[in-house]
């Protein structure tokens, strides 16, 4: 079939849907084209969520949600505590809005920022993740490592997964900026990292 026919061009206006679980808690998602990994979970995700660990009462947040799917399975088990995902895509921000809503769940805000450009100085987490953007330069990555510190309650988790060709930066950045660093799972193309605000 070709890719311009009517019928082609209307079905690609048409939601996607993916459908997954994460310990234990269904979850269902609408994507759609222009969105990160529109059409499955991604590996890195799906990496990341095998690996890390939740508590019911964790207050979190997911820095560049895009549709939410890291922020939401933290959500769906952390469900005494509240979940803040942001993402500086419009779309992403709606998507996530969507998601929640279709999943029920009633802990969870999205919100459009630049990296954490729209979380107030005063909001903390003891949960912070994201699937950490390549190519948005090292000054940028900083700032994310930084701005993830200061928004950590103590005792406060940073958990990213990133390609291999910033590991090296990451690990860098969270040994200078929060003294430690913990390699949760390294992957063929993928690593997850963790730091903790002590």
């Amino acid at each position: 079939m070709s890719t311009f026919t009517a019928d082609s061009i209307a079905s690609y206006r048409k939601d996607l849907s993916i459908s997954t679980s994460f310990k234990g808690q269904d979850l269902t998602f609408q994507t759609t084209w222009g969105l990160f990994s529109p059409k499955a979970i991604d590996e890195g995700s799906e990496l990341m969520l095998s690996h890390i660990e939740v508590h019911e009462d964790d207050d979190c947040l997911d820095m560049g949600c895009g549709y939410g799917i890291l922020g939401l399975a933290l959500a769906k088990v952390a469900h005494k505590g509240v979940t803040l995902l942001v993402d500086k895509d419009f779309v992403a921000v709606d998507y996530t809005k969507k998601n929640y809503q279709l999943n029920g769940m009633k802990n969870c805000e999205s919100r459009l920022s630049n990296g954490f450009s729209a979380v107030a100085k005063h909001e903390s987490f003891s949960l912070i993740v994201s699937n950490l953007p390549a190519k948005v330069g090292n000054e940028m990555l900083s700032l994310y490592i930084q701005d993830a510190y200061d928004h950590l309650k103590p005792g406060g988790r940073f958990v990213v997964v990133n390609i291999g060709g910033i590991r090296h930066f990451i690990k860098r950045g969270f040994k200078e900026i929060f003294g430690n660093y913990k390699k949760l799972k390294q992957g063929k193309i993928y690593t997850v990292s963790q730091a903790i605000k002590e």
